[in-house]
C-alpha cells in the first residue's frame, strides 16, 4: 500500500497545481510548538515564543551557514532547503503547457527559515523567488503582485520559456515585516514590533481585522478553488480555526485534492476533530507514519522500555518528492 501511496504523491505533484501550507511543526525542534512554552518569569508563554522566533530568525540572516553553531537550527535549515530543493524538482518535470511552473507556499510560521533556504537554492538553480513584494530599496507587500509569471525569451524571440517559480505567502505575518504609514516593507531583517498574528487564541479576529492578513488567506481561498489544485498540509494541525474553515469549504471542490501529513498516528483522529470532520472524504486524506514503510518514516525508541514508535517529518515528504521520475507522472493505462 506504501508504494501505491508513494507513487501517487509524486504523480499528482508534477501534474496538479501544487500548494503546500506549512505550520509550525516543521519548524520544530528550532522552535518549540507554543504548547512547550509556559507562563513564567513575568513573561507570557505567547513572548517567550516570540523571542525564540526572533533568536533563531537572527541566526538565520549570518550569512556563513558554518557560524550557525545551534545544532537545531542548522538541522532544520537544512530541511528546508532540501524541501525548497524537491519543489525545484517538481517544477522542472512539470509540464507548463499543462499546469503552471509555479508553486505557492503558505505558512503560518513568521521565522525565516523559507526565506533564508530559497536564498541558499537560488545560488544552484534558476528560480523565481515570489514574496509579494515590489521596489528596490524599499520592498513593499503587495499582494497584486502573487499572480505574476517570469519567462526567458531566447535572444532572437524564438522561443519563451516558464522559468520555474515559487510564490510565498504568509498569512501569519513575517518576523521581517514591518508597518510603514498604511504599507508594510519587508525588511532584510528582523524588525522591532514586526507585522504577525500571535497565536493567542484570537488568530482567527485579527487576521480578518488587518487587510494585508485577509488578503493571504483570499490568496489561499482562490487557490484552492483553481482546478486541478492539490494541497499538501504538514506540520498543521488545523487548530487554527479561521483556515480550517477554509479548508473545510474548500473539499466542497470535488477537482481539489487535500493531504494532510500527520506526525504520528494519533493526529488522524486530532485533525478530524479539529475539522469537525467524522471521516475522510475522497479528496481529502489524512496520511500518518502507519501509511508508510519504515523507509518514509524515522524510527524512535524510549530509552526506557525500548518501546518504539514512528513519526513523519517535512524531511519524509521531501524524500517521497524527490523521488520523483518524468514516468511516474504517465498514466498507467496508457
Amino acid at each position: 500500500m506504501s508504494v501505491e501511496i508513494v507513487k501517487q504523491l509524486r504523480k499528482i505533484a508534477i501534474t496538479k497545481q501544487v500548494n503546500f501550507l506549512l505550520g509550525s511543526g516543521t519548524s520544530v525542534p528550532a522552535i518549540p510548538l507554543m504548547g512547550a512554552f509556559r507562563d513564567g518569569n513575568d513573561k507570557s508563554a505567547n513572548e517567550q515564543l516570540f523571542e525564540r522566533v526572533q533568536k533563531v530568525s537572527k541566526k538565520l540572516l549570518i550569512k556563513n551557514k558554518c557560524e550557525l553553531a545551534e545544532k537545531d537550527v542548522y538541522t532544520v535549515l537544512e530541511n528546508y532547503q532540501k524541501f525548497i530543493e524537491s519543489i525545484v524538482s517538481i517544477l522542472n518535470l512539470s509540464n507548463s503547457r499543462q499546469t503552471p511552473k509555479n508553486v505557492n507556499v503558505f505558512t503560518t510560521n513568521y521565522d525565516l527559515y523559507i526565506e533564508r533556504a530559497t536564498d541558499q537554492i537560488l545560488k544552484k538553480y534558476k528560480l523565481v523567488f515570489n514574496d509579494g513584494a515590489t521596489g528596490y530599496f524599499d520592498r513593499y507587500l503587495d499582494s497584486s503582485n502573487f499572480n505574476r509569471t517570469v519567462s526567458y525569451k531566447g535572444l532572437n524571440d524564438n522561443y519563451i520559456n516558464e522559468i520555474p517559480s515559487i510564490t510565498l505567502i504568509k498569512p501569519h505575518g513575517s518576523i521581517n515585516w514591518k508597518k510603514q504609514d498604511q504599507n508594510i516593507v519587508i525588511k532584510n531583517e528582523v524588525v522591532e514590533e514586526s507585522i504577525i498574528v500571535k497565536p493567542d487564541g484570537y488568530e482567527a479576529s485579527t487576521t480578518f481585522e488587518n487587510n494585508h492578513f485577509h488578503e493571504m488567506l483570499r490568496i489561499f481561498q482562490m487557490e484552492l478553488d483553481k482546478p486541478q489544485s492539490v494541497l499538501f498540509v504538514i506540520g498543521f494541525s488545523f487548530q487554527d480555526k479561521h483556515i480550517a474553515k477554509m479548508v473545510k469549504r474548500a473539499v466542497q471542490n470535488p477537482e481539489l485534492i487535500v493531504y494532510v501529513f500527520g506526525f504520528t498516528d494519533s493526529d488522524r483522529q486530532t485533525y478530524l476533530d479539529n475539522l469537525n470532520f467524522e471521516n475522510e472524504r475522497p479528496n481529502f486524506r489524512i496520511l500518518t507514519p502507519k501509511d508508510f514503510d519504515e523507509a518514509y518514516i524515522n524510527k524512535h525508541s524510549e530509552n526506557t522500555n525500548d518501546e518504539k514508535w514512528f513519526s513523519f517529518t517535512l524531511s519524509n515528504l521531501t524524500n517521497i518528492l524527490n523521488g520523483i521520475k518524468l514516468e511516474e507522472s504517465k498514466d498507467d493505462n496508457a
